[in-house]
């Protein structure tokens, strides 16, 4: 009655109990065998719960390290897939910003002979001008303010066109700002700086970004809110300071901006009705 309740049956060792006990020697023989190996021993082990789950440990262990390794190899040679687009470097743009301030610093702080020269008279200039006066500054002011707008519009197109086109962008703008520069404005006059380039980089930066995705419409509403201000102000008549030996050192060229930025548009509309290559397509 006890074991079919699940209660352990313990013999009771009280004094009273002790009589109803057999002695050993009256105790049937214990019967001792010993068990024949059989064909299916090793099925018998094999099917101890214990035995099976060390075995499928040991045996599945190298399965699932050998599919681990098979598993990160795939994961590791599928890595340089799952890249995109290469993430392309800017480096143009930081030499460019270095050049003008090398030229302000030999030209302001240490007079070094000869950067005078760079500079564009519009009285009788030579060729070479119209290129290093961008990167020509009259004094910290106005070294300053291009290269703020140089990093950030030089930069975005850098990282859409590349280095060349960059390099290629600012020495057209910037020449062909100059060069209407001395068309417009009087022989006494002489044009320093890198505004025409911003300019013409500003309006590249915002043709290559334009497209009918919301998030491009936002950065050309963004940027453009700037150059509609500048435009408007190349409307207005500019003005000029007087220099020494009688030249007109322009302080504030709208002329300069407004056909750095033309020139930059142009520069865009040229480049797009040139026929791609069929293997881009």
């Amino acid at each position: 009655m006890a074991q079919q309740l699940g209660v352990p049956f313990k013999l009771s060792c009280k004094p009273s109990h002790i009589h109803a006990l057999k002695p050993f020697h009256s105790l049937p023989p214990l019967r001792t065998f010993t068990p024949k190996p059989s064909l299916n021993a090793k099925s018998h082990h094999h099917h101890h719960p214990l035995l099976t789950l060390l075995r499928s440990h040991r045996t599945l262990a190298p399965c699932c390290n050998s599919n681990k390794s098979d598993i990160m190899s795939q994961l590791e040679l599928g890595k340089p897939e799952q890249k995109g687009k290469p993430e392309k470097r800017v480096n143009g743009i930081f030499w460019i910003i270095l050049l003008n301030i090398a030229i302000f610093v030999a030209d302001h702080f240490f007079r070094v002979n000869g950067i005078k020269a760079l500079y564009l008279y519009h009285n009788w200039p030579s060729w070479y001008q119209f290129v290093t006066a961008t990167f020509c500054h009259a004094n910290w002011k106005h070294l300053s303010s291009n290269l703020f707008f140089l990093y950030i519009f030089g930069k975005l197109v850098e990282e859409e066109e590349g280095n060349f086109a960059l390099w290629l962008s600012y020495i057209l703008t910037g020449v062909g700002a100059n060069l209407v520069s001395w068309l417009v404005l009087p022989r006494n006059t002489v044009s320093v700086g890198a505004s025409g380039a911003v300019f013409g980089l500003f309006s590249i930066s915002v043709l290559v970004k334009m497209s009918w995705d919301w998030r491009k419409i936002l950065e050309v509403l963004i940027l453009g809110q700037f150059v509609i201000e500048k435009v408007m102000e190349a409307a207005q008549a500019s003005t000029s300071l007087s220099g020494r030996g009688g030249y007109a050192l322009q302080s504030v060229n709208h002329i300069a901006h407004l056909s750095g930025a033309l020139v930059g548009v142009l520069l865009v509309w040229l480049l797009s009705k040139v026929p791609s290559d069929p293997s881009d397509q």
